[in-house]
């Protein structure tokens, strides 16, 4: 039996500007572990995926539009990076609320790289210990929250978890992070 069977991800992204590696690795290891995963863009429109935010990658299609989900339907919010796709997100009044409703409803989001930068808008840092890549480590701060330099942070303080990584290179760190708290 899959480790992770019955658990359900929602992994949230802007139609452009996407961490090709930070949507697809996440996605497809969970998926192998037996996670139900299901990908979020704003438009059922393909989502552009970029290699360091500068060589465009493949176009990939996600499973349902922004509108369509509900907090209830998913255990775990995912939020990949890249910078695009981040600041475009933070923007979005559709994805700043899904943020927040996962955070009220005590559920974990996990965030990596430029992710977070959701999670600011959402106001969701203030008291939370965590990482990202290091150049939002002023946005954390004003935002109220504590940066740290480590491949992955998990902070349960304010009755929701927080899982955030810095880059790409972490995630090995994040995929078990997530792992483990939905086996929780």
């Amino acid at each position: 039996m899959p480790e992770l069977d019955d658990a359900r991800v929602l992994v949230l992204t802007s139609n452009t500007g996407v961490e090709h590696d930070e949507l697809l690795v996440p996605r497809d290891e969970l998926r192998k572990r037996g996670a139900n995963v299901t990908h979020a863009a704003p438009k059922s429109e393909p989502v552009q995926t970029f290699r360091h935010d500068v060589d465009k990658d493949e176009a990939i299609s996600p499973d349902t539009s922004l509108d369509a989900v509900d907090v209830d339907d998913f255990d775990v919010l995912v939020v990949p990076g890249g910078t695009v796709n981040a600041d475009k997100l933070r923007v979005d009044d559709r994805a700043v609320a899904l943020a927040k409703d996962f955070a009220s409803a005590g559920k974990p989001i996990a965030a990596i790289c430029h992710g977070p930068w959701l999670l600011v808008e959402a106001e969701l840092v203030r008291g939370k210990t965590m990482t990202s890549y290091h150049s939002l480590r002023t946005d954390v701060g004003n935002a109220g929250g504590a940066w740290v330099d480590e491949p992955v942070v998990r902070s349960s303080d304010g009755g929701w978890t927080l899982i955030t990584s810095r880059a790409p290179g972490d995630l090995s760190d994040f995929v078990g992070a997530i792992s483990t708290e939905l086996r929780g």
